[in-house]
């Protein structure tokens, strides 16, 4: 490749460092002061569907609920706009008849105007259970990570298990920091679209390690930076159509899919732009930090290689 045609990503490595350092600064210290605002998944509460004949008017419902004293709630529709869904953060015993005296209240909430509403499902989520998806739900993450770290290494070369590793841990971090900057809900999607971030920015980190220790064997001549600037450029064209077009995808979710995926979609479309940029400037970067170079990548001759070839 001729060097007019290569992109000089390394020499904003600097400034894209101070950038990245300063977002997972404000992250830690919104995740501190803000924390997350946990959903009905991780606090425990009640959920409740119920079907009106005519469509339902979300803002009436939350106006009702409001008026009448509930608090911390989500209503949703669901699936059809006569089906709606309303999750209850108030603690309530997990005894059938206390949760059948929340369901008749509810109901006669909603009837006040002359609604035919009908309760069709009423579920409890413990806070005990709700706590121990969330202690499970981040011992994943760390687990996913530590499992990643272990692969790269193996895979490539221990440096690029760190760069790797940075790459994720900067990705989620920034998740974790807007949402709780926001206070948009975290709840179960929330998290399951963490763990999809994980994997399609290893996958674009792996795509780019690839082609640097691909480079660095090949290419005789040039400094470590030259090279991974090479390398970037060659797997620029796969990456911006892969985001493109995975942002395509979760724009239409995000505004078509409903309220009920309305955060998956949203905490995806963060992490496909935050997993495109750090796949370039956080884990390249961290490998120019650690003085990444051809040595390291010397695939190690076989004793007794050269006294094989000798023989006539």
């Amino acid at each position: 490749m001729s060097q007019d045609k290569v992109v000089d990503f390394m020499s904003h490595r600097k400034v894209a460092a101070a950038l990245s350092i300063a977002l997972l600064l404000a992250s830690i210290i919104s995740l501190f002061i803000n924390k997350l605002e946990f959903g009905l998944d991780f606090t425990g509460g009640t959920l409740l569907e119920v079907g009106y004949e005519q469509p339902a008017s979300l803002d009436l419902i939350r106006l009702q609920l409001n008026d009448a004293g509930y608090q911390n709630f989500v209503v949703v529709h669901f699936g059809a706009e006569t089906d709606v869904l309303i999750r209850l953060q108030q603690n309530v015993t997990a005894n059938i008849a206390e949760q059948g005296k929340v369901g008749n209240e509810l109901l006669a909430t909603l009837r006040r105007d002359g609604a035919t509403v009908e309760l069709r499902r009423i579920e409890f989520v413990g806070p005990q259970v709700g706590g121990e998806l969330r202690d499970q739900g981040g011992l994943g993450m760390l687990l996913a990570l530590a499992v990643v770290m272990a692969y790269v290494a193996f895979r490539f070369q221990f440096k690029f298990s760190v760069g790797a590793v940075a790459a994720l841990i900067h990705d989620v971090l920034i998740i974790l920091g807007l949402f709780s900057l926001f206070s948009w809900n975290f709840d179960l999607t929330v998290l399951a679209a963490i763990l999809a971030v994980i994997g399609y920015s290893l996958n674009d980190t792996i795509v780019v390690s690839d082609r640097i220790r691909e480079n660095f064997r090949k290419i005789r001549r040039g400094t470590s930076e030259e090279i991974i600037n090479i390398s970037l450029t060659q797997t620029l064209g796969r990456t911006v159509v892969t985001s493109l077009t995975t942002l395509l995808v979760l724009t239409a979710l995000f505004i078509f899919g409903g309220e009920l995926i309305h955060n998956f979609a949203k905490a995806l479309i963060i992490g496909v732009i935050v997993g495109t940029y750090s796949s370039i400037y956080v884990a390249a970067n961290v490998l120019l930090s650690m003085n990444i170079s051809r040595e390291d990548l010397i695939i190690p001759e076989k004793e007794g290689a050269d006294e094989l070839d000798a023989i006539p």
